[in-house]
C-alpha cells in the first residue's frame, strides 16, 4: 500500500490522512495526535519542509510538542516509508508525496523543486539486473544544480 494522491485541497488532504492511518496500522505505527499533525504538515506543504519548519508549524496546534519528538517521529515515518528525505545532506527536508516524481535541489540556496514525469514518460528506468541486489521499495532521484532564481541573482550581480 502506498500513499498515492498529491494534496491539492482539504478534501484531498483528508483522504490522504485516512490513507496514512491505514498505512500506519499496516506497519504497526501508533496513530497519535502528534504523528497525525506532523504528517498533515508535511503532506500539505509543497516546500519540502525541514524538521525545524515542521516543528514550528506543529507547535502552533500542539504547543507542548518538542523538536526531539518531531525528529523522532519523522525518522519513524521515514523508516515506515510514509515520508522520505530530500535535499542536501546538510539540512534534510521531507516529502510526503509518494507519487512517482523527481527532485531538483539547488546547491546554492537548498530549495527543492518537484519534477513530475510528463504524459507518457516512464518515471524511472530501472536497470534490468536490479533484482540481483534486492527488492526495490522506492526510488529517490535528485538532480542537483543551481536553480533559476540563484542563477539570475548571480547574473544580476555580475552585470
Amino acid at each position: 500500500m502506498y500513499l498515492t494522491q498529491p494534496v491539492t485541497n482539504g478534501k484531498d488532504l483528508k483522504a490522504r490522512v485516512e490513507e496514512f492511518k491505514k498505512l500506519c496500522r499496516s506497519r504497526s505505527l501508533r496513530i497519535t495526535s502528534q504523528r497525525l499533525e506532523i504528517f498533515r504538515t508535511v503532506a500539505q506543504s509543497k516546500a519540502h519542509p525541514s524538521a525545524e519548519a515542521v516543528f514550528a508549524a506543529v507547535r502552533k496546534k500542539l504547543p507542548n510538542i518538542s523538536l526531539d519528538t518531531v525528529y523522532r517521529t519523522l525518522a519513524s515515518m521515514e523508516e515506515a516509508g510514509v515520508v522520505f528525505r530530500v535535499g542536501l545532506s546538510s539540512k534534510a527536508r521531507f516529502d510526503a508525496d509518494l507519487t512517482p516524481h523527481y527532485h531538483f535541489v539547488c546547491m546554492n540556496c537548498g530549495e527543492v523543486y518537484d519534477i513530475f514525469p510528463g504524459e507518457g514518460e516512464q518515471p524511472v528506468l530501472m536497470p534490468q539486473n536490479i533484482n540481483e541486489f534486492g527488492e526495490v521499495k522506492n526510488v529517490n532521484l535528485q538532480f542537483r544544480g543551481i536553480c533559476n532564481r540563484c542563477r539570475k541573482a548571480t547574473e544580476d550581480i555580475q552585470k
